[in-house]
């Protein structure tokens, strides 16, 4: 089992103390594209007196519109959580997730992970903070912001986590998650839930049918099960996926679906379990467009972990494949999707490979009609990484694809970058000018993007400043 509650912060494990290194690499494109100015968080300097976290999570609903949320220290060394908005292309400051901080007070850790807005000033944003002063224990949460002011953090499961949020209108809202704790060698297993937010109002915590029988009815010490990500076309109408335990511990990926306000039964991906025959599979992403299909990426074992990719047409899910020339890629046997997104025009596959020298490489793929393209290294990343490439995330919008993530240039140092996708082709791999600049600490990376509109997308992330700290950044229109 991978899924555990710190995993939620997709930003490079990196020390605060880093040598000084802000310099552009060598050979390395910087323009902006679609993406706009990398700029320190507004506000959050001020709060992030520890210094540490980083964005986690981007969602815009529209150009220069849009909100952000990740984690900082407070003077304490407590890991807090804050969001901020951006409107008319003009970010406000930061502030701290309200009430986060007082369920936060014995365990003095909070995992920010996923936002998602419906329009703007409506959004929910998600994650785990540690309820107790062991470390190893979690809750999951809640927060809302209602026309533009947010409410108090609110807890739900024990020894649990939110992994995804999708909100397909202001006010109307699924948050999931599931329960992955661990303590010593030992996990704490529970149930993947979702709690949906219906007209501004949130209902209860709902368990996804079905698993239970996937599980086998097994030890509850042993099976269980967690949603990693969910995705709402419409109020009521959602795909999610994810894995669960069956009773001899062996993991394996799922997907249900909710028609009209109903979950149906979940069921394990078709095929997948011919694939993981090491049983160790998860659906890490999902993502539909609006002719209603959806796809599904993860990863499975098999000598080795491998990247796959399933497609539902009509409410009929086909069989798991691995990503078309991914095989051929991953010479150093460890490879998985870890974002799927779909527009209007196609689907993209984002992820990871391993290459013969057992360093890190990001790959994507594009799917159109059905079918996909091969897996490709990300174009010009090649030249520019010398280490293990990290990816953040993956958005698609009416125009094309965008995606983030990290490298390791020449003097060894993180840089974040930047690729975008248009009309079926993906560009070169860039850097934003500006945060190569911020990044006097040598450690950054582009942890999440969104690009809700033509032309317009904006990523967030982190960086180590000129104070040694680590810091947030996000873009702002070009």
């Amino acid at each position: 089992m991978r899924r555990l509650v710190t995993a939620i912060v997709a930003i490079s494990a990196v020390a605060a103390g880093a040598a000084a290194g802000g310099a552009i690499p060598a050979g390395a494109a910087t323009a902006s594209g679609g993406f706009g100015t990398a700029v320190g968080v507004p506000g959050l300097f001020n709060l992030n007196k520890g210094g540490g976290g980083g964005v986690s999570g981007v969602s815009c609903v529209s150009a220069g519109s849009c909100t952000a949320a990740g984690t900082y220290f407070d003077a304490h060394h407590a890991e807090q959580g804050f969001a901020v908005s951006e409107q008319n292309g003009r970010w406000g400051k930061a502030i701290e997730i309200p009430g986060l901080g007082k369920l936060n007070a014995q365990g003095g850790e909070a995992l920010v992970g996923p936002v998602a807005c419906g329009s703007a000033g409506n959004c929910t944003v998600g994650g785990a903070y540690a309820y107790d002063g062991t470390g190893f224990r979690f809750s999951s949460f809640i927060a809302t912001e209602h026309d533009g002011k947010w409410s108090k953090a609110v807890s739900l499961e024990r020894d649990g986590d939110v992994y995804s949020i999708s909100c397909p209108s202001g006010g109307n809202c699924v948050a999931a998650g599931g329960a992955t704790s661990a303590i010593g060698e030992y996990y704490l297993i529970g149930d993947a839930f979702v709690k949906e937010q219906s007209a501004g109002s949130w209902g209860p915590i709902k368990f996804i049918p079905g698993l239970l029988t996937l599980e086998g009815n097994g030890d509850p010490e042993i099976s269980g099960s967690w949603t990693t990500s969910v995705d709402c076309l419409s109020p009521g109408n959602c795909t999610a996926g994810g894995a669960y335990l069956d009773k001899n511990g062996a993991e394996h990926g799922f997907v249900a679906a909710e028609t009209k306000g109903v979950w149906g039964s979940a069921i394990e991906v078709p095929g997948l379990a011919a694939l993981n025959t090491a049983g160790d599979a998860e659906v890490n992403s999902v993502s539909c467009d609006h002719s209603g299909t959806c796809v599904a990426g993860g990863y499975y074992s098999s000598s080795g972990s491998h990247g796959f990719v399933a497609v539902e047409t009509n409410g009929v899910w086909g069989q798991a494949t691995e990503v078309p020339g991914l095989a051929t890629l991953n010479t150093g046997g460890s490879a998985e999707v870890t974002s799927v997104s779909c527009s209007s025009a196609d689907c993209a596959a984002l992820g990871t490979y391993q290459d013969s020298k057992q360093h890190r490489q990001v790959f994507v793929a594009t799917e159109k009609n059905g079918a996909w393209g091969k897996a490709i290294e990300v174009p010009g990343l090649a030249a520019l990484n010398t280490g293990s490439a990290t990816v953040g995330a993956l958005s698609c919008g009416s125009s094309g694809c965008a995606a983030g993530g990290s490298f390791v240039d020449r003097s060894h140092h993180d840089q974040g970058f930047v690729v975008l996708e248009r009309n079926g082709t993906w560009g070169k791999a860039t850097l934003l000018h500006e945060l190569a600049v911020l990044n006097q600490g040598g450690h950054a990376a582009v942890a999440s993007v969104s690009c809700p509109s033509q032309g317009s997308c904006t990523a967030g992330g982190s960086y180590i400043g000129r104070h040694h700290l680590r810091q947030s950044f996000v873009t702002t229109p070009s």
